[in-house]
Order: C-alpha cells, then structure tokens, then sequence
C-alpha cells in the first residue's frame, strides 16, 4: 500500500505533509452561458453566477492594472492563482488552501518523502500558529520547543495571517541550513528566539518500560504504517507479564495513519464497536469506523490509563477518545490539542491542486475533535519533567491511580 491510499490527519514540518484522502480524479464542470441571478439565487450552485457577479472582480483588476504604482510585475496566470488563493481563504478555514504550481510540487515532494526539516506539527489555534508537539529526539525539541508555544514570526517574516502549508514553506529545508523563530511560550508572556538547524527526521514510534506494582507502560510517539505491529509485540509482552495494568502515553503525539489508530483501538473492543466517525455534513453520509474486534482484553479485569497532553492530536485524540467512550481507560493529564479535520486533496491543473476540508472526526459519543478536543478525567498540570530533579507529575498520577486499585 502506497502513501496515497492511506488515510493521515496531521502536518509534519520536514515530514511527510500528507492529507487524509488522496484523491486523484477531478470533476470539472462548465456551460457555455450560465442563467441571470435572482435576488434568491444560490450561490453555492455555480451555474447561478452570472458575469454580473464577477463585474467587481473584473474592475478590480483593471484598476490594479491601471493605477497600481509600479509596473506590473505580476503575469495574468498568477492573478488568477492569486483570486483563487483570495476564493480559498474565504471560507475561514486555515486547512483549506490553494497550491499554485510551486508550491503544489513543493507539497507533493513532501508527500512522497522529503524528510529533511525540523521535527514537529504545527496547527492553527485561536488564530494563531501554534506547535502541535515536537517529534521525540528531533531538531525542533533539542531546541527547547514545546507543545502550546505560539510561532510568531520565521526567519523575520510574520506569521500574523499566515496558514500552516506557507509557514511549513518557510520552516523547512536542507539539512545543516537554519532557520530562526520567535516564539512565545505557553504561559509565558516573553517573547523567545530558538535558531533550529535541520535535519533528516527519524519518526520515533514506540517503546515500552515497566514500573513498580505491574504497570506496563507503552509510550507510543506517532501513529506510522509500522506502529500497528509495534503495538501488537507491545500488547504481547504485556499479556506474557501476567500483569492487567497498562498505562498508554499520547503525551505529544501529534497523529499520523488513521488505520493506525483504527488497528489498535480494535485489540480493546468488540467487533462492531464504534472507533471513530467521520462526518461528512451535509455532502454525504457519515462513515463509521468500527473496532475489527481482535479484543484480546477482559473488560473487568484490565485496568488502562491513557496519558495525553496539548501535544496529543488527531490519530492520537481518536484512539485516546474511542478507549476513554468505550469506556476501556480513563484520560490523565491536560486536555488535547483537538485536530480533527479531513482534508483532501484534488489536482485543479495538472501542476495547482486545492487541498479541502472535506469531513471532521467525530468520538463515539458524537464529540466534534476537532472543535475543543478531549478533557481528562483526571487533569494534572504538567510540570517539567525534563528540567534538572523534575517530576513526571502526569505519570506519576496515573500511577497512583492504578496501584489503588486491585
């Protein structure tokens, strides 16, 4: 199976920028002549826009022709590029844009493999650019870059206005080259300067370690085409301790293959339980993700603990969300990150394409992902785990919480 027939809901910086449906064909549609507008036409039908409708465009781009006070550099082709860019932006989503060519092969390469960059997801939230979470051992960590911290500006440029595919232009590039951003730390109102170089990036997956009392933990970094396996030989040295105490760390784990998190969502529930919706809205009928029911698991006698953070997104909130419903394990720590969008994307000429949100992620319960994302259970601040005699404090809850119980 090839990068296009998966399904993937997360942005990597020097990773693969993937969509979550590759979709290959493009219905393109016109008339030679299309009906006046009535005062109650419905714009949403093409075939109702009139060249009454385009008049203020037209104008506007024979007054930019005219007084704009330079000569104009700028070629037709790219005026276009340009009002389709303006049409894509309308819609307020900052997932939905609009590629012209080098920029659409630029993301293409990126789709087939280009892993040189600095490590981490970035998203939009509030308005603002945003560190999803930084992958485990990669440049952008090394640097002191955290989940929550907000990208102000790259190399200089603003980032004021700016979408997640024109900030990854921007952040990634060769191996051994640097790039500067200034960040504002979560909960801190002073602005920092972290200079990353670049890298090629090693996407860490998942490793294992146990603690005190029979706690096997499983510390899973993101959900990649070789996870599903490593889950399962992580569930096979657990089932072998004889121990029911499992603790799943999400904490920063900004997503990745959707089959991923269907696959190991299934080792915990029946056939035919609901893992994750997708909701298409008025377009077309939901589809339902349902756990292929490997459900190796005694309901009664395991007892599970999902860790997640503002770090965890997308493949990682619809595993920890399907569990936490289901009712397998209890979330601990801070809520998620929520990213929850489908997008696809669809070749408009054969060297643009426009990538669209098409669908959202929907818990069993019904719970919009991608709206304000999962609140644990039990909600402990992080702390700083890493910084000299520093507590794992989210960890050590969950811990606790599992010892108390028999």
């Amino acid at each position: 199976m090839n990068i296009q027939d998966k399904k993937l809901i997360y942005f990597l910086i020097g990773l693969p920028a993937v969509v979550l449906a590759f979709f290959i064909g493009l219905f393109v549609g016109g008339r030679n002549s299309a009906p006046a507008l009535t005062p109650n036409a419905d714009l949403t039908d093409m075939s109702a826009v009139s060249s009454t409708q385009f008049a203020p465009f037209w104008k506007a781009w024979q007054v930019l022709d005219q007084k704009f006070v330079t000569a104009a550099s700028t070629t037709a082709q790219q005026k276009v590029w340009g009002a389709i860019q303006g049409l894509a932006s309308s819609y307020g989503d900052p997932y939905t844009v609009f590629f012209p060519p080098q920029q659409s092969k630029e993301f293409q390469d990126d789709i087939t493999g280009n892993f040189e960059g600095v490590g981490m997801e970035i998203g939009i939230k509030d308005g603002q650019l945003v560190v999803v979470a930084p992958l485990k051992g990669s440049p952008a960590e090394i640097a002191g870059i955290k989940a929550g911290d907000a990208i102000l500006s790259i190399n200089g440029t603003s980032t004021s206005q700016m979408t997640t595919d024109q900030a990854v232009q921007l952040i990634r590039g060769p191996k051994g080259t640097k790039v500067t951003l200034s960040m504002l730390p979560a909960k801190s109102t002073t602005p920092v300067t972290r200079v990353v170089t670049r890298d090629i990036i090693n996407i860490p997956t998942l490793d294992t370690e146990t603690k005190p009392g029979g706690i096997f933990v499983i510390h899973l970094y993101s959900f990649t085409s070789e996870s599903p396996n490593l889950f399962r030989n992580a569930l096979q040295t657990f089932i072998a301790t004889g121990d029911h105490k499992l603790i799943l760390d999400l904490r920063g784990n900004p997503g990745g293959y959707l089959d991923a998190a269907w696959d190991m969502a299934s080792w915990f529930l029946p056939a035919g339980k609901t893992v994750v919706t997708e909701d298409f809205g008025k377009n077309q009928p939901p589809q339902i993700y349902r756990s292929k029911g490997y459900n190796v698991f005694n309901a009664d006698a395991l007892q599970m603990d999902i860790l997640v953070d503002s770090g965890s997104a997308s493949a990682a909130e619809i595993l920890a969300g399907a569990l936490h419903e289901q009712g397998v394990a209890k979330l601990v720590g801070v809520k998620t990150f929520g990213k929850g969008s489908v997008q696809e994307l669809v070749p408009i000429t054969s060297d643009t394409s426009l990538k669209v949100t098409i669908a959202r992620w929907l818990t069993p319960n019904g719970h919009n992902l991608s709206h304000d994302g999962l609140d644990p259970d039990y909600v402990v601040p992080p702390g700083d785990k890493d910084a000299p005699g520093g507590k794992d404090s989210i960890m050590d809850k969950a811990i606790q919480l599992l010892t108390a119980q028999p």
